[in-house]
């Protein structure tokens, strides 16, 4: 009996394991519109996971009207301080220089654009995405949870 166990927990644990020489990695795709809204709330992955996001930016209006982000926040940051000190970076489409919050970016998008990232998916915990395009993050955020 103790044999059989013993097997089955290394299949399992050979089983779920990655490999490491096929190295790829998982695309996720969020759309934003000119409504204010990710389609997607929730995005699930694993540790160390290679993640390749696209933001499509669906909509039709610039991003000087409408622009749109995908920003992915340091666990435990608050989003309202962060999206307050965003409003006043303008200059760097509304991301804060050297900011240590942030983990991950995409650029600003108009309506019509696209922009992808590659990224390693960091430690397990619960992490916050957000737009930072001023008054976009209230509506505009979801949750990204690393198992």
């Amino acid at each position: 009996m103790n044999i059989t166990i013993l097997f089955l927990s290394a299949f399992l644990s050979f089983s779920t394991a990655t490999n490491p020489a096929t190295n790829v990695a998982t695309e996720i795709t969020v759309e934003a519109n000119d409504r204010m809204q990710f389609d997607t709330k929730e995005i699930s992955v694993k540790t160390g996971e290679k993640i390749t996001l696209t933001l499509k930016h669906v909509g039709k209006l610039p991003k000087q009207a409408m622009g749109h982000n995908w920003v992915l926040l340091k666990e435990g940051v608050v989003v309202k301080d962060f999206a307050m000190e965003a409003m006043k970076a303008k200059d760097n489409d509304y991301l804060p220089k050297d900011s240590k919050d942030i983990i991950v970016a995409t650029e600003l998008l108009g309506g019509g654009e696209t922009d992808t990232i590659t990224f390693e998916a960091p430690a397990k915990g619960t992490y916050t995405f957000i737009c930072t395009f001023p008054g976009h993050y209230g509506i505009m955020q979801g949750t990204f949870v690393v198992s």
